[in-house]
């Protein structure tokens, strides 16, 4: 009987955290990224830190430049507690990549460096633990994209190779193709090659799907204003 009781107690637990952790995606959203990152936080879960981590990292494209970098290093934070609480939480290693990744563009040049090897380290697990993460494949395309686009010396320093810009992004084209971020984002790696007009062919498939939360609106309205200027 009181092994019963045991487990109807830890289901109800269970449903109870899963239903808050829905809340907090539900906040995020809506836009609301600093409700959804602490509620989210609260929970003490991998799941929920790792939701903090996205929520926390997305806020900082929201506030001034002065405020970006302490919030990247608040999401890698959440993130890094989200992988120790599972090391086995292919999205707590994908959003830590994300948050150094972003951080790296604050940093000087050697730290910068550290941080991509350190990115594509967590990507690749994030791969290895969940082979359809489409945004992980899209996340290494741009990696390689960007660094090649920086010439020899961050080619040579992280191994960057320009060969798998393309197989990563058809990756995850594959698995999500009407995932609007994701042709935003192979969009902005065939701008870093002088493929314009590859990249506009892109964008116009991303804003003809329909975008329904604040942050999808939000890469619609991009895509739109990077569309415009490549006419």
């Amino acid at each position: 009987m009181r092994k019963i009781a045991l487990t109807l107690s830890l289901a109800l637990i269970t449903a109870a955290s899963a239903q808050s952790l829905q809340s907090a995606q539900a906040l995020f959203d809506q836009g609301k990224w600093q409700e959804a990152a602490a509620a989210a936080a609260d929970l003490n879960t991998s799941d929920g830190l790792a939701l903090a981590a996205e929520a926390t990292t997305a806020g900082a494209g929201l506030v001034a430049d002065g405020q970006k970098k302490a919030l990247f290093e608040k999401a890698q934070a959440y993130a890094k507690q989200a992988i120790a609480k599972d090391k086995n939480n292919a999205d707590a290693y994908f959003e830590l990549a994300r948050a150094q990744g972003r951080l790296a563009q604050f940093s000087g040049i050697l730290q910068s460096l550290g941080l991509a090897g350190d990115m594509k380290k967590n990507l690749d697990m994030a791969v290895k633990l969940d082979p359809k993460m489409a945004g992980a494949y899209v996340a290494l395309g741009l990696w390689h994209a960007n660094l090649i686009s920086k010439g020899f010396i961050a080619t040579r320093a992280t191994g960057a190779d320009k060969s798998q810009i393309v197989p990563n992004f058809e990756k995850a084209l594959a698995l999500e193709p009407t995932t609007a971020v994701h042709r935003i984002e192979y969009a902005n790696a065939l701008i870093l090659q002088g493929r314009k007009a590859e990249a506009a062919a892109q964008l116009e498939k991303a804003i003809s799907f329909n975008a329904t939360t604040f942050w999808e609106k939000r890469d619609e309205e991009t895509a739109k204003a990077t569309l415009a200027k490549l006419k």
